[in-house]
This record gives structure tokens, C-alpha cells and sequence, in this order.
């Protein structure tokens, strides 16, 4: 038997079996161990990110329970603060018309043209006269000086003269009638522009052109000035509303988020009562835009109640949980879960968030002086 028989070849151990079942067995070690090595950096990463939460620098807060506005959601309608109308002030048909509904108008802008054809048959009526009249003046001035040069050389008697001067005075004072008659004509022709008594938006045209109009028929109906939020609330918030007040307005479309909140003042409070529901008008600088008489959510206080706020920077939120950090007298604490509710503002003004649920009275919180990012 030769050598390589006995002793065997090292490309025959290779592909053995054995060896196939070795390799095996290394690989699913190395993949085992690559796993624990990347579950090992997870655990360290995730541990280093709270150490770093917990070594933020931060004040504290002692959690109290204070006195806020308790509010309640209403719904508001938008109001034009004048609704004026745009009236004719001669008679006659509309020949053209320069605004449709929704237009803007400026005060005193031309927002129709109304004309009457027998205007201009008076003017040149009145014209014709007018001429005859200063004929008429023309002669009679002439009638009276030469009746009056006559009476001082003794050849006339003084009725005539007076007769004279009275003719004269007569067609004087005829002309003038005449032509101020003229003008008044002319005022009418004028007064065929209809002119928009305030800036606004145009509401209603119930004419159009072509239509025979009288004088005080309505053009069109403007809603003039800034627009109002008109609340109709139940009798037993009349005692809290008062004139000064302030509400917040929702995001347009009644949309249920925080975002887009407003803020507005009460600047009229009815007092007579409409179907046991109390009237009140806000003003709100955001609404010049929207459509009269559409709907927006409005929060309005019906008192006072109490609630504990905390600042914004002390809530944490993390894997869609809510959390604040308790801390002792060392200054060391734990995260615990709260249920929050509407914003609210601190004691001292500055912005804050109730809590609803998850903390009492009494209890120290931890405020970083940098909202941590949420997670």
C-alpha cells in the first residue's frame, strides 16, 4: 500500500463530510455572536440616550393647583358689522351694471348706471328756453334804460318807468329759475351713478341690467366694514360674558385640531334675551376672508375652575405616551405617565398644558431648559 493510501490526501479532508459539518457549526456561532453584539450596542445606545435625558440640565416646578378659564366650545357665525344697501337715486333703467356677488367695493366706487331718456329731452327743452329767457332780459333791460332817460327829460311819467323796471326784474329772475331748473337736471343725470356707500363685499344684486328701477330701490346689499362672530349661547352663561372678554377661534372648516388657534376679544354683549339664548359679538382680526355667515368653533370661559397646569417644556412625549420626570430632594426622580388636556396659561403668564391625570399637588417635576425631542 503506498504512502498516499495510508496517510490519505489533504484535498480528501477537505471535502469530507466532517469538515462540511464544521464549517456548519462556525458559521451559525459567528452569527450568534454577531447578534449578541448588535443587541448589546441597542441596549447600550437606548441606556446612553436616557443617562443623557437624565444629566440634561433642568429647574423644577412645583406642581399646584391653580384657577383657570373653563372653557366651552361653541359655535360662532360670521356677521357683516353694517349690512348697507345701495339704493337708486332717480328713476329710470339700468343700463349697466359693474358688480356681481362677491365683488369688493370701495366707498364711493360707480357700481351701476341708471339713465332716463326724457332727462335729456328736458335739458334741451330747458336749453330752448333758457335762450328765449335772455332775449326776453335782453329787451326788457333796453325797455327800461330808455324809459328811465326819458322820466329825467320829463317826457315819461313814472308809472312807466316803474312798469319797465318790473319787467325787467320778472324775466331777470325768470332766467334764473330757468337755468337753476337746468341744473337740477343735470344733478338728476349725475345721480344715475350709483355709488357704494362703504367698502366692502357685495352680498346681493337683485336687479339686473335692463331693469326699470324707482328712486330708493335697493342695487345691492354690502356688507360693509370688518365682520363680526356672532354667539348665541345658552342662558346660563349670560352671567359670565362681559364685554372685553377674551375667546379663541378654531381653524377654518371646524377642523378638530389645535393648530391655526386664534384669539379675539367680546365687544358687544346683548341684553335682551332671543329664544332663552344669550347674543354676543366677538371681533377677530383673522376672518376678513371668510364667507358670510359661515360657522367656525369658538372657545369661550364659563368661569373659573381648578386645574394643575405645568409648563410645555416638562412634557415628554415617547412611544406615543405622555410623560413628565418626578425629582426629590436630590434631584433625582423617575417618568411617569399623564393624561393632558387643553392648553392654559401659567400663573405668571407663560405658556403651559393641563394635566388631567398623574400627578397631585405638591409633587416636583423636572423642566429642561430644552423640550426634549420626541421620540
Amino acid at each position: 500500500m503506498s504512502d498516499n493510501e495510508q496517510n490519505g490526501t489533504p484535498g480528501d479532508e477537505l471535502t469530507s463530510p466532517t469538515n462540511d459539518g464544521v464549517r456548519k457549526r462556525r458559521r451559525r456561532r459567528r452569527r450568534r455572536s454577531s447578534s449578541s453584539t448588535q443587541q448589546q450596542t441597542a441596549t447600550n445606545q437606548q441606556s446612553t440616550t436616557q443617562e443623557s435625558a437624565e444629566a440634561a440640565p433642568s429647574a423644577s416646578f412645583d406642581v399646584e393647583r391653580t384657577e383657570i378659564d373653563d372653557l366651552k366650545a361653541v359655535f360662532a357665525t360670521v356677521r357683516s358689522k353694517d349690512m348697507i344697501e345701495a339704493r337708486v337715486r332717480t328713476p329710470g333703467t339700468v343700463v349697466e351694471l359693474k358688480v356681481d356677488e362677491g365683488t369688493h367695493v370701495e366707498a364711493g366706487q360707480t357700481i351701476a348706471l341708471i339713465t332716463d331718456p326724457k332727462l335729456a329731452l328736458r335739458i334741451k327743452a330747458l336749453d330752448a328756453q333758457i335762450k328765449g329767457l335772455e332775449s326776453r332780459v335782453t329787451a326788457a333791460k333796453a325797455e327800461y334804460e330808455r324809459t328811465a332817460a326819458l322820466r329825467k327829460s320829463g317826457t315819461s311819467p313814472q308809472s312807466r318807468l316803474d312798469q319797465a323796471k318790473t319787467d325787467y326784474d320778472l324775466a331777470v329772475t325768470t332766467l334764473s329759475a330757468t337755468r337753476a331748473e337746468r341744473q337740477v337736471a343735470e344733478q338728476q343725470v349725475t345721480e344715475g351713478d350709483v355709488l357704494a356707500p362703504a367698502s366692502g363685499r357685495v352680498l346681493k344684486v337683485p336687479v339686473t341690467e335692463g331693469s326699470v328701477v324707482l328712486p330708493g330701490e335697493s342695487i345691492a346689499t354690502i356688507a360693509a366694514n370688518e365682520y363680526l362672530l356672532r354667539l348665541e349661547l345658552p342662558e346660563r352663561h349670560a352671567r359670565f360674558m362681559k364685554k372685553g372678554d377674551p375667546v379663541r377661534i378654531g381653524p377654518r372648516g371646524l377642523a378638530p385640531t389645535d393648530a391655526n388657534i386664534t384669539e379675539g376679544r367680546i365687544v358687544q354683549v346683548y341684553p335682551e334675551l332671543e329664544g332663552g339664548r344669550v347674543i354676543a359679538d366677538a371681533e377677530v382680526s383673522t376672518i376678513g376672508d371668510y364667507f358670510v355667515g359661515e360657522r367656525a368653533v369658538v372657545w369661550i370661559s364659563a368661569g373659573k375652575r381648578p386645574a394643575i397646569v405645568v409648563p410645555d417644556a416638562a412634557v415628554t412625549t415617547r412611544f406615543g405616551l405622555d410623560l413628565v420626570r418626578l425629582v426629590d430632594d436630590g434631584g433625582k426622580g423617575e417618568e411617569i405617565v399623564v393624561q393632558l388636556g387643553q392648553p392654559a396659561k401659567l400663573p405668571d403668564g407663560s405658556t403651559g398644558i393641563e394635566v388631567l391625570a398623574g400627578l397631585k399637588p405638591g409633587d416636583r417635576i423636572a423642566v429642561p431648559e430644552k423640550a426634549e425631542a420626541a421620540q
